[in-house]
């Protein structure tokens, strides 16, 4: 039987920031990562990226580690093998092709996959779910005999691929069951300023609709909505959310709710066993929740702690994370938790009709997330004002008016 002192399951950002960090600490222990990818660590950011998608850039920009770096760093990488079985008692990880791992020490950066539609004719060909590297490689190819393409959902994905299938030259239909953009984390008029971007650039936006078939004979013709209306398309592009790989881990104790459950350490609730990045629901120290982020800096925050504690530190995460997209002329940036709920107010700093404004969420009287359009020399001092948990109900006004810097606003 295999043993590893540090066993990582995911070879992505996060299990692979945790191997590097693990080797930065201890010299000599064994790392075994094991991944279901084919292929060494690469940016899974650059997927949805204009220049990588109409190949502008050399396709090697993609890698982020090569497989000598492994070598070199003593780090044992299993690629194309998924883990399927847990013995926490004994320390035992099985993978799917029988072998089985002993550990010392067990990270699980499982990550998340797609979500996948389920209607009729969801096995036709030209329908496409993008998350790994495969999955751009052959949309990249199918956009090469394309003419009219379909996106299905209104998140990231969505939008971020229907700016680089117009860019391709496709006619495109976005399909969103929502009455607006982003409902979740935008009011109906910051929305309408992304929505009219889109309209500009030649995007018809369906809402409040969701697919109910897909029909064609070898591959995509058509497309049958909620209210019976048919698109025509020959590529469709499905981004409606992810789930977690945690349904082997049902029965080993661990605790799972939408993610798999953590301190603010990353530890499970089991001894020797930690989790980061998408997959975990970790206990945030700023929203002092527990919640699940699906974001590339998290994940690659996430490992630098998860290494660290698994040498023998005992640093507790707390980090605001952000995320930004770039389509149709817009740059907006997703920092901390942007939620609207009921239950915590929103300044707007800025004015919407500039378009260069900043969507800022209060909680507790501090703000804890904010959603920024066009403007992004404003994320590092938003960015401090939640770190360092400034209280800000007695400054809404100066915090509204972009005339005043988020400086003044810092302690002094």
């Amino acid at each position: 039987m295999a043993s590893s002192k540090y066993l990582i399951i995911g070879g992505g950002i996060a299990g692979t920031t945790a191997a590097e960090t693990i080797r930065r600490h201890d010299s000599t222990g064994t790392i075994t990562i094991v991944s279901d990818e084919p292929y060494p660590l690469y940016s899974r950011i650059m997927l949805s990226k204009p220049n990588f998608f109409l190949q502008k850039i050399p396709f090697e920009q993609i890698w982020l580690k090569k497989e000598n770096w492994y070598e070199e760093n003593k780090i044992n990488l299993l690629l194309g093998k998924t883990a399927v079985q847990l013995e926490p008692g004994k320390k035992i990880i099985t993978l799917n092709d029988d072998q089985e791992i002993k550990y010392e020490k067990l990270l699980l950066a499982l990550g998340t996959y797609v979500r996948k539609l389920e209607v009729p004719g969801k096995d036709l060909k030209n329908i496409f779910y993008l998350r790994t590297l495969a999955d751009a490689k052959k949309i990249i190819a199918a956009v090469q005999q394309a003419r009219q393409a379909t996106v299905v959902g209104g998140g990231f994905v969505g939008f971020e691929m229907c700016d680089m299938l117009k860019l391709a030259g496709l006619d495109v239909s976005l399909v969103i069951r929502e009455n607006h953009f982003w409902q979740n984390s935008l009011d109906k008029e910051s929305a309408r300023l992304i929505e009219v971007a889109m309209e500009k650039a030649g995007i018809k936006i369906i809402r409040q609709q969701e697919v109910t078939e897909i029909i064609g004979s070898d591959q995509v013709e058509k497309i049958k909505l909620t209210n019976g209306q048919i698109l025509t398309s020959d590529l469709v592009v499905i981004g409606i959310g992810c789930n977690g790989h945690t349904d082997w881990l049902q029965q080993t104790g661990i605790k799972i709710n939408h993610g798999i459950v953590t301190n603010e350490y990353l530890e499970t609730n089991l001894p020797n066993i930690w989790a980061a990045g998408d997959a975990a629901e970790f206990k945030d120290l700023i929203l002092e929740e527990n919640v699940q982020l699906g974001n590339w800096l998290n994940a690659q925050l996430h490992g630098v702690t998860a290494g660290k504690n698994m040498t023998g530190a005992k640093e507790p995460y707390r980090k605001v994370t952000s995320y930004t997209t770039h389509g149709f002329g817009l740059q907006i940036t997703y920092l901390g938790d942007g939620r609207l709920l009921p239950d915590r107010p929103v300044v707007i700093r800025g004015d919407k009709k500039t378009g260069s404004f900043s969507q800022i969420i209060i909680d507790q009287e501090q703000i804890i997330g904010a959603i920024i359009f066009n403007n992004p020399k404003e994320q590092g001092n938003l960015t401090k004002l939640i770190e360092q948990d400034v209280i800000i109900a007695d400054k809404l006004e100066q915090l509204a008016d972009l005339n005043i810097p988020l400086t003044d606003l810092l302690p002094k």
